[in-house]
């Protein structure tokens, strides 16, 4: 069903049934022995660092089952690891990842378009050179933090070609190893592949990062049948209608849905106004229709009691931060806002609206 087509409350209802439906098969015996069994033969963590695009859905494109892969989102995949909130998640997510004897792969994240640079990255004004500058000095801040010798964190440069859903490696001397030029007979080889891109990686990263090569390959023979039967040209181009802020947005596995906001820039606004911005030229496009958009904010919590009273107050000071800005900078499109606050139980992925 194309959704983005539908009234504003049927889209809106299409959501939160989403979100349930994700909860559900979460949290349900299969997938969580699933997911253990994935973590048992594959214990790297990955960690994603990414722009807020929609069409950027890294679990779609290498078919990694949903809740592995942790991710961080920002416009344009712009991070300073400098900015107290973001050094704080990140630092902590990589000790209790560490504690528990596993490593960390940060997979450092820019996209653009082989098609059309305009349909590249509005955060970077479609400069892909220079989001990809940005990307290796995101890697240089996550060695002073971790450590450059790479034995336990390491950060790889990936690229991500958005009209095939393309991963594109970034190796330690300058070449690269962009998997829209390969096929699936190509599978055999990628182990080797790999080892000669990225010959400072410990040996047990490199095995866990294969099989979202792997799943890679398989996504992009998809995407070209669909390109084959004319079913792709409006999924490459921006068809956002809503904005999500916070985290917790793992159910949105459903490509070019949100433009999705993490809370981590001192400078909030930023996002959030490029955001809008983004809605409001799909409407004027006719890409979605002009009768709303739906603003969500979202904060995870792990424990009922003063855990989750403090996520409820984080997102309603960000749903009313973000509402604010709308206001003052889109007065017309703010006519048009739907506003939902909730908070996210990470045990469950279950996602709860309060009042």
């Amino acid at each position: 069903m194309d959704i983005h087509g539908k009234p504003i409350a049927e889209r809106i209802d299409w959501l939160f049934g989403l979100a349930d439906r994700h909860s559900t098969i979460f949290r349900s015996p299969e997938a969580w022995l699933a997911r253990e069994r994935y973590l048992a033969e594959h214990p790297t963590a990955i960690a994603v660092l990414k722009c807020m695009d929609g069409r950027i859905n890294i679990p779609v494109a290498t078919n990694t089952p949903v809740g592995i892969l942790m991710p961080f989102r920002n416009l344009g995949g712009i991070f300073d690891l400098g900015w107290p909130h973001l050094g704080e998640v990140l630092a902590h997510h990589v000790q209790r990842v560490v504690s528990a004897g596993r490593h960390v792969v940060v997979l450092v994240t820019y996209h653009y378009s082989q098609g059309d640079p305009k349909r590249g990255c509005a955060g970077f004004q479609y400069d892909t050179a220079a989001a990809i500058a940005h990307t290796y000095e995101i890697r240089r801040q996550v060695e002073h933090i971790f450590g450059s010798d790479h034995g336990t964190v390491y950060p790889l440069v990936c690229g991500f070609e958005t009209d095939e859903d393309a991963l594109v490696i970034h190796g330690t001397a300058g070449d690269k190893l962009d998997l829209a030029t390969l096929t699936s007979s190509d599978r055999a080889t990628l182990e080797l592949r790999l080892a000669a891109l990225l010959p400072d990686m410990p040996a047990r990263m490199r095995a866990d990062l294969l099989p979202l090569l792997y799943g890679n390959l398989a996504h992009i023979e998809d995407v070209r049948a669909q390109i084959r039967r004319n079913e792709r040209l409006l999924d490459i181009e921006h068809r956002e209608w809503m904005i999500c802020l916070g985290r917790g947005f793992d159910f949105l596995h459903t490509p070019n849905i949100a433009l999705i906001i993490g809370p981590y820039s001192p400078n909030l606004d930023v996002p959030i106004r490029r955001a809008a911005g983004i809605i409001e030229a799909n409407m004027r496009a006719g890409r979605i229709p002009d009768d709303g958009f739906l603003l969500l904010a979202s904060v995870p919590y792990d424990e009922i009691g003063v855990d989750r009273a403090r996520a409820e107050l984080k997102s309603r000071f960000l749903s009313t931060f973000a509402a604010d800005v709308i206001r003052a900078e889109f007065p017309h499109l703010s006519e048009q806002m739907t506003i939902r606050t909730a908070v996210l139980d990470w045990r469950s992925r279950t996602l709860e609206t309060i009042a």
